[in-house]
């Protein structure tokens, strides 16, 4: 489990955009993880067993914050959430902006299967969907992140 901390890392920052909020997934991924050590079967893949936690545990956490966010909008003013600023290269910097103009569920295959490296049997595993289906994503995310680079090579400063 220890080795496969920095993939769940690089997972959890994707799906989070926050180092802080992403080291406290992980975190709670493992927590979790060992907590249901006994329903993992030996000898099945563990880093789609470990990423299916994560995922899932990452959607309870933003189905947490809605409905805190819907009982605190009547007592308090909402903040202006702002996306820490990331000093990076400019290619990186347009890829992580065309990433997150992807729909969810596109941006997250593309992240399992491409950056996670996860072979499409494994993705389609932790997000619970046919390969077929995880297949497909991908090469719904990949053509829209080409159309998407192509319409801003285009766009003048």
């Amino acid at each position: 489990m220890a080795a496969l901390l920095p993939e769940l890392r690089g997972f959890a920052r994707f799906l989070a955009r926050d180092a802080s909020q992403a080291d406290d997934l992980v975190q709670d991924t493992v927590v979790r993880a060992l907590a249901a050590i006994g329903q993992y079967r030996p000898g099945t893949n563990l880093r789609a067993w470990l990423f299916t936690i994560q995922r899932n545990a990452f959607y309870e956490q933003i189905r947490r914050h809605r409905t805190e966010q819907r009982l605190l909008a009547g007592r308090v003013a909402a903040e202006e959430v702002v996306a820490p600023h990331v000093e990076h290269r400019a290619e990186v910097e347009e890829l992580q902006r065309l990433l997150w103009k992807l729909p969810a569920l596109l941006r997250e295959a593309l992240v399992l299967v491409g950056a996670q490296e996860m072979s499409m049997e494994e993705a389609a595993a932790v997000c619970g969907v046919p390969v077929g289906t995880m297949k497909a994503r991908v090469s719904r995310a990949r053509a829209q992140l080409a159309t998407l680079g192509a319409a801003g090579a285009g766009a003048g400063p």
